[in-house]
């Protein structure tokens, strides 16, 4: 496809403004992420099994979303309205958290805030690329990626830090807490230049009409991207994998910490790296690195090795994050690149409810370490696939 090669005007600044608007964002969503699993064992006796369905079904809302926010982003250009509306979402489920009184009360809260991230995703995404010139998408994604993980480490040390003098037993004021770096998200939007003029409404068939244009290539990468997740369960079953060997609450969120804080550190070199040797190599070794933290968990049997396969994990997130978002957006139809973005984040949310209730059975069913393998498993026969038979973005459109 060809893209713009300069970034437009004020491209720079509204990257930085939407990289801190998912920075705030994050670490309003990690103060509480590494607790939910906790919480719902800990208040409400919820077994692993309980846990994949509700992270499971939450999920696979955000994901049927994102393609219909992607699609309405791409037919009206209204991407800001659409990325706020999915952000504000994030302040109702802290009020659903802060109010929910059962497991099943958790389930509702945690629908809200995937369907916040289902409909802000695709737009938010389609903003980041506008911003970037064509020779550094890889380095803009990286940026974006490495600002929003960076907010992900904040929160979950301030999670930390809140749980030590608290104790385990006061999520809910964690909960409350988290209210005030949401609300400063929403209020940098106030912050980006959106291009001004008249939006021209695309019509409604659009759509239909060129998904038969996506080369086979593009097709297979999405139904590779379908099998992988079928094996990248919940990272809730990662904390519970720490907790199942002996780490306690405020030791298990250090733990995701390190996890956040590798992945920001390496996402922008990452990036970079992707611009350089092309987006498939990276993400090639983006889940060979996920095979290899999924056998680790399921092997690792000491407080240190856990560790260290967190770390590795925080690798493998640098590495597919923005280059599986950067080969969408060099393959897609210029037209459709919003549309593309969210599809294929539909296809993966749609997998994550069969990949946490497979998880939380096999968990169940086997032992702790079955999940892992058979995740393990999925990534190796993914990269297997993307190695024969995908080739690199440029050039997947027919002609």
């Amino acid at each position: 496809m060809k893209f713009r090669k300069k970034p437009r005007q004020g491209g720079t600044w509204n990257l930085i403004v939407l990289g801190l608007i998912s920075c705030f964002s994050d670490i309003s969503s990690e103060m509480v992420y590494p607790l939910i699993p906790l919480y719902l064992t800990a208040a409400f006796g919820a077994t692993p099994a309980m846990i994949g369905i509700v992270e499971g079904f939450a999920e696979s809302v955000a994901g049927l979303l994102k393609v219909f926010s992607g699609y309405l982003s791409d037919r009206f250009q209204q991407k800001k309205a659409l990325a706020f509306g999915g952000y504000a979402a994030g302040v109702l489920y802290k009020i659903a958290l802060l109010f929910s009184g059962s497991w099943t009360g958790i389930l509702g809260a945690r629908v809200i805030d995937r369907f916040g991230k289902g409909v802000r995703t695709a737009p938010r995404d389609v903003m980041v690329a506008e911003s970037a010139g064509e020779s550094g998408m890889g380095q803009a994604f990286g940026i974006h990626k490495m600002l929003d993980m960076a907010g992900s480490a904040i929160g979950i040390l301030l999670a930390f830090i809140l749980v030590r003098r608290v104790g385990s037993d006061g999520y809910r004021t964690v909960f409350a807490v988290s209210i005030i770096p949401i609300s400063f998200s929403l209020l940098l939007f106030f912050l980006i230049h959106e291009k001004k003029g008249r939006h021209e409404v695309a019509p409604r068939e659009r759509f239909w009409r060129n998904i038969s244009r996506l080369d086979g290539r593009f097709k297979l990468y999405l139904t590779v991207t379908f099998l992988f997740t079928l094996g990248n369960s919940s990272n809730s079953f990662l904390l519970l994998r720490a907790s199942d060997i002996g780490f306690d609450d405020s030791d298990t969120i250090l733990l995701y910490f390190l996890y956040n804080v590798t992945a920001s550190a390496l996402a922008i070199p990452c990036g970079k790296l992707s611009d350089k040797i092309g987006r498939k190599r990276v993400l090639v070794w983006g889940y060979l690195t996920f095979s290899l933290v999924y056998f680790g968990f399921a092997l690792c049997n000491t407080k240190l090795m856990m560790a260290l396969i967190f770390v590795i994990y925080g690798g493998y997130t640098a590495m597919t994050a923005g280059a599986e978002r950067t080969f969408i957006v060099e393959a897609a139809p210029p037209q459709l690149i919003g549309t593309m973005l969210g599809l294929h984040s539909m296809l993966a949310g749609i997998a994550l409810l069969p990949a946490s209730v497979i998880a939380g059975l096999l968990w169940d069913g086997i032992g702790a370490a079955a999940p892992f393998i058979f995740g393990g498993g999925l990534s190796l026969l993914s990269a297997v696939i993307l190695v024969l038979k995908l080739g690199d973005a440029a050039g997947m459109l027919k002609d």
